[in-house]
């Protein structure tokens, strides 16, 4: 059953089932807790299942202005308080493990599972720092003319489709988040971490992956071949099993 509760200042939808070590769910841009849901059945048989909604997204309210990561980490931290949950184990998708990686380099966490985790931006190509380049002066050049239908125009062609699809406050929201390097904290997570990355994940490559296998002081790589983005949902049985052997340790 949904439950609501006001957590830094915005009411946020929530899922709470199971007992045992508690664990949040933080799912990806653009998303909301039923993405998480096949992760929440099969783990509410033996732990304490937090799902929830992120501000902005499913039935949680947006927030009151444009918010950057830490600003959700402060959310996090908000919501942990209050429901008293002590030294969570964090899964997180995409742009939910931003959240949880910045939250772990500050907290005590038992666990961590980061599934196509955003947070370090690979090199970019020749082609795509033209096309940034003639954004960058195009952009510009409408705002020095005043054409702010042009400039319009130009940022929804330009932008990804996250970008497209967000409005109003979650638009800045979303050029907050996209900005957010976590490259240089990852030093800071000292609890075991599981990686799982689909191997042609063509929104978070798999060198990122590597890059916070390498980074991160205990952490493991696993791949799922001939997948994608989503491939701990495309391939949730095959991800519950990975996750039962990680967590074996903090069953009930």
């Amino acid at each position: 059953m949904t439950e609501f509760g006001i957590y830094k200042q915005v009411n946020t939808a929530f899922r709470h089932t199971g007992e045992g070590q508690d664990v949040i769910l933080l799912h990806g841009w653009g998303q909301n807790m039923e993405m998480m849901e096949k992760i929440e059945d099969h783990l509410s048989t033996s732990f304490s299942v937090y799902n929830l909604d992120f501000p902005g997204f499913g039935e949680s309210d947006n927030p009151p202005v444009s918010w950057g990561v830490p600003d959700y980490v402060e959310f996090l931290e908000d919501f942990i308080k209050a429901n008293q949950i002590d030294n969570p184990i964090l899964i997180g998708h995409s742009f939910g493990c931003r959240v949880a990686l910045r939250y772990a380099a500050l907290h005590p966490i038992k666990k961590m599972v980061l599934t196509g985790a955003a947070g370090i931006k690979p090199k970019q190509t020749t082609a795509q720092k033209m096309k940034v380049m003639i954004y960058k002066t195009g952009k510009w050049f409408l705002k020095l003319i005043g054409n702010e239908e042009k400039l319009k125009e130009l940022q929804n062609k330009s932008g990804s489709e996250d970008y497209r699809n967000a409005q109003g406050v979650m638009r800045e929201t979303f050029v907050k988040v996209v900005n957010d390097d976590v490259k240089e904290i990852l030093k800071d997570v000292t609890c075991p971490v599981l990686l799982v990355w689909g191997e042609y994940d063509d929104a978070v490559p798999l060198e990122v992956g590597k890059m916070m296998e390498q980074e991160l002081p205990d952490a493991g790589l696993a791949i799922f071949e001939k997948d994608n983005h989503f491939a701990y949902w495309n391939q949730s049985e095959r991800f519950n099993r990975v996750l039962d052997v990680f967590l074996q340790e903090e069953k009930q």
